[in-house]
């Protein structure tokens, strides 16, 4: 019988000492998992015969388990009667604290099989607002087919909370534009480049072609609003161009933007794959491609190197690179 199943549990005979505390030896009792499995089955069945047959037992060794377990305890567990098996008020309590052991055992029987073969591991999975609804639509189906038994928690949040997130263990992976905090580990991904979304009619979409970043010089340009890492990279590009920001019009989140865009209020900066398909082109917006060396951010999977699935992350990450054809760059 495997010491680590041993329930402890104090000598009758202890000496109280004051303050809580107690002077004595102690005993340990050699309850193991397996009897508190017979005593929620008898509970659950109500007849010592139909709970041995479903723990795979003989009733009398069921049987004589628990009266071995209930002279240890020195408590009767089960009223017992030719026609019916019922719990003493001692049974229901000790019953309730049974159950939180078998399931809590069940739980780590669990994580262990799930920590042996990360395949079939409940993984969390951190992305920012500006790439999570664009990417996963490609990647999660692909991920799918490679890893059927895989679970995936996705997570939207800026930047600064899901690098957090990773740090203290609420999350597992975190897919992100670089650069990210050096205490993590990092694989880039692919480099998305930016288009220039402009109202239908623009000056800047006139020419048809692409166009330099310094023929932005002067105009204004929509934001999303502090916190979110598209923000800064966009400040980046306009700092080069020579745009300035319009601090008048800022935004929560990039379909506002889009939308402000088509309603002709001013331009702004997109990443790549927010205007590619599967997501639906607006006849009110043009979109126009900057001259080499084109503006891009690149992104790329995160994790912490203590992480028991760490092994398995970078062949997450090629099936996060397995991207239609034109869409990224690689990284």
């Amino acid at each position: 019988m495997s010491c680590t199943r041993a329930l402890y549990r104090p000598d009758p005979a202890a000496v109280p000492l004051g303050n809580g505390a107690i002077f004595a030896t102690t005993t340990f009792s050699l309850m193991n998992l397996r009897d508190l499995e017979y005593v929620a089955a008898v509970a659950d069945h109500r007849h010592f015969g139909r709970a041995a047959t479903a723990c795979g037992v003989s009733q009398p060794t069921l049987s004589a388990q628990i009266r071995k377990l209930e002279d240890e305890l020195g408590l009767v567990l089960f009223k017992r009667s030719p026609r019916n098996v019922t719990l003493t008020l001692a049974g229901e309590r000790v019953l309730e604290r049974v159950r939180i052991v078998v399931e809590q055992t069940n739980r780590i029987a669990t994580l262990a099989a799930e920590m042996g073969d990360s395949r079939a591991a409940t993984l969390r999975i951190g992305l920012f607002s500006t790439i999570a609804p664009y990417l996963l639509a490609h990647v999660v189906p692909e991920v799918r087919a490679q890893f059927p038994e895989l679970r995936l928690r996705l997570t939207e949040a800026k930047t600064d909370d899901i690098v957090d997130q990773l740090r203290v263990g609420r999350l597992d992976v975190g897919v992100l534009a670089l650069p990210v905090g050096d205490d993590l580990q990092v694989t880039p991904l692919f480099v998305e480049e930016f288009v220039l979304a402009v109202p239908t009619g623009h000056r800047l979409a006139a020419s048809g072609g692409p166009v330099s970043p310094s023929e932005l010089a002067g105009e204004p340009v929509m934001l999303l609003d502090d916190g979110h890492c598209l923000r800064e990279q966009s400040l980046a590009v306009c700092a080069l161009a020579g745009a300035v920001e319009d601090v008048g019009l800022r935004a929560t989140s990039l379909e506002t933007i889009r939308q402000m865009v088509a309603g002709g209020v001013g331009i702004t900066l997109l990443p790549r794959m927010a205007v590619s398909p599967p997501v639906s082109p607006s006849p009110s917006i043009s979109l126009v491609e900057f001259t080499e060396p084109r503006p891009a951010r690149t992104i790329a999977m995160c994790w912490r190197s203590t992480n028991p699935h760490s092994t398995f992350f970078p062949a997450l990450a090629e099936v996060f690179r397995r991207l239609p054809e034109g869409l990224v760059q690689p990284a």
